[in-house]
């Protein structure tokens, strides 16, 4: 798989999921970047039809009947979701039910695995424990229906009382692309697997994983308060969104980083080649392949890669952001500088890091996860991709 900050930052289309927000079009930053991606220029196109989709509950903590399924995203520019027997039909403002919400749930199977299939589209899959998920199908700006997504980081969703997680695919002709995403929080441990040309496993967290990724983040002071009881972790952009993280919580990095890279150089390597940049008159400024620069970044443009590390889609500056979002979420662009670093020993060693991140990836079993946009940088990402797919299976792992 190519690192994505190999990859045409055009990839990195979304699925918007903010609450209160209708979702009319694929488009957000905050979320996981290979979460509709498609595949690299030169790979084969073999996957056809119908995926076979199961659905298996070792939660240990709940039962088949305790858990919902949704399958929700978007096909040719329609908001769509898929039904219990794998058609698709277009979300509509009539779906929405006496209580204002659309109840889009699949049930499991009474017992045993479930066996589902999914078609052609990009989305999610989401997994609700103990209550059903409140999706509302609201009219965008021009009068067509999209869907409303749950939002766990919003104290003020009518969600956000439901243990829930989600996984994100695109599934077309070129393959599926999926991953396991921590990107906006985390609360249910779920692994998938994926079968095809080759046989993948991602997302999957050792033994006690979830429980110690919890105590990791009550441990540091300033992401303390994104935890929610036992019910998840709220990542810390949308933490400072909701005061609950320090707005100036990466400001000495930052700063550090700056002061550095005005006396020496800082090299980025990507597809296009070596860029090498230094600040120049506030700017952290590269040359190379072709001219591209930053302002200085804030907490919150570190924690969503936005902002002034928003990633174009234009092969140079792109690339170079993706990179630079992650060392800082890192916390390796000064203890090297040529980037990015690919030796995860070095990953989260300052005392100002992404804790949220780090937790989640000392939790998982191959030290891959989703823990901010850019995560696969070098590929430390939960993700999978197979352009040949034979299979797809989402597993509730156990609550411990």
């Amino acid at each position: 798989m190519t690192p994505r900050h190999q990859r045409r930052p055009g990839r990195r289309t979304l699925l918007a999921a903010l609450a209160g927000t209708v979702v009319a079009a694929p488009a957000v930053a905050a979320l996981a970047p290979h979460a509709l991606a498609g595949p690299d220029e030169g790979e084969s196109k073999a996957a056809a039809g119908s995926l076979p989709l199961t659905i298996a509950n070792d939660s240990g903590s709940f039962a088949n009947a305790n858990i919902h399924v949704y399958i929700v995203g978007n096909q040719d520019g329609r908001q769509v979701r898929v039904k219990p027997d794998g058609t698709l039909a277009p979300v509509a403002m009539s779906d929405n039910g006496p209580d204002g919400f659309a109840d889009y749930a699949i049930s499991l199977a009474g017992s045993g695995e479930t066996r589902l299939s999914l078609p052609y589209m990009s989305g999610r899959i989401y997994v609700s424990l103990g209550a059903k998920l409140k999706f509302k199908v609201v009219a965008d700006g021009n009068g067509n229906p999209a869907l409303q997504y749950p939002a766990g980081w919003v104290k003020s969703d009518p969600s956000y009382g439901v243990l829930h997680d989600c996984a994100e695919f695109t599934y077309n002709s070129s393959g599926m692309f999926c991953n396991t995403t921590m990107v906006d929080m985390f609360s249910v441990p779920l692994s998938i697997r994926l079968t095809g040309a080759k046989d993948q496993t991602t997302g999957t967290l050792r033994k006690g994983g979830r429980a110690a990724a919890f105590a990791a983040v009550r441990q540091v002071e300033e992401f303390a308060p994104l935890v929610v009881d036992d019910t998840r972790i709220i990542a810390p952009g949308h933490g400072l969104d909701a005061g609950l993280f320090p707005k100036d919580y990466f400001a000495p990095y930052i700063d550090e980083v700056w002061s550095t890279y005005t006396g020496r150089d800082l090299t980025v390597t990507t597809n296009a080649g070596t860029f090498t940049g230094r600040v120049r008159g506030e700017r952290l400024t590269f040359d190379g392949p072709a001219s591209v620069s930053f302002g200085k970044p804030s907490t919150r443009d570190v924690l969503f890669c936005d902002g002034a590390l928003a990633a174009p889609n234009d092969g140079k500056t792109g690339p170079v952001a993706a990179v630079l979002g992650a060392g800082f979420n890192r916390s390796t662009l000064l203890s090297s500088p040529a980037q990015p670093t690919t030796d995860p020993s070095s990953f989260y060693r300052t005392e100002i890091t992404n804790h949220y991140s780090k937790a989640l990836h000392a939790a998982s079993e191959d030290g891959k996860a989703y823990g901010f946009a850019f995560d696969d940088v070098v590929d430390f990402a939960s993700y999978i991709q197979d352009t040949a797919p034979t299979g797809l299976r989402l597993t509730l792992t156990p609550f411990e």
